[in-house]
């Protein structure tokens, strides 16, 4: 079958990024890994010894970054309904963390431990229907920041993807509901013509 302009366009736009490219030789799953690698450094979000929770972990770009900011005497534990290849110092729990057997693997892999900050680069499958999939991703990001009002202590802090459209205005004033500082941040690594940013809140009121 041949491939459609769109396709086509991705597919050279994605062998030639930059960001592919310097994922490869890094060794890191994803070029998603450069987004929270840049957010963190403007942000100082996690540190060693954290504990993080990763919503919509699959394939583990962000795991990675984690786990390597939190050092061995930090956690991650990450979560996906896709599956995701092991990492070092990651505990991965498969599922709808929305499912209340997962909700409680996810508690029983926490113990007696509160979140120091919550990650969430999750998507929905993009079908195409814009109104379709932008209300699929509100959804999302705002099961990431009701996960993340159930496990963060204190002064903790969020980040999470969420695209501009329907109910963004909404969503970022539920987040500053819920934490002292709010700033949105376009990293380099996300494609220009994406309606992606990340939302970062930090001081967690709870």
């Amino acid at each position: 079958m041949a491939r459609s302009k769109s396709s086509g366009r991705w597919l050279d736009e994605h062998v030639n990024d930059p960001f592919v490219k310097r994922a490869q030789v890094d060794g890191y799953r994803s070029r998603a890994s450069y987004k929270l690698l840049e957010i963190n450094k403007k942000d100082r979000l996690i540190h060693p010894g954290m504990v993080v929770m990763d919503l919509g972990s699959a394939p583990g770009g962000w795991s990675q970054v984690a786990s390597a900011l939190v050092g061995h005497k930090g956690r991650v534990v990450a979560s996906d309904i896709l599956p995701m290849d092991a990492i070092a110092g990651v505990e991965f729990i498969q599922g709808d963390f929305t499912e209340n057997a997962v909700f409680e693997s996810i508690m029983e892999a926490l113990g007696d431990s509160r979140v120091d900050v919550v990650i969430s680069d999750m998507a929905p499958n993009i079908s195409g229907v814009t109104v379709a999939d932008q209300a699929a991703s509100m959804y999302l990001v705002e099961l990431a920041l009701d996960m993340a009002c159930q496990v963060l202590r204190p002064k903790g802090s969020f980040v999470a993807k969420v695209f501009q459209g329907e109910s963004y205005d909404e969503f970022v004033k539920s987040v500053r509901a819920v934490f002292d500082k709010v700033v949105v941040r376009k990293p380099d690594s996300s494609r220009a013509r994406s309606r992606e940013v990340y939302i970062v809140g930090k001081g967690f009121k709870g």
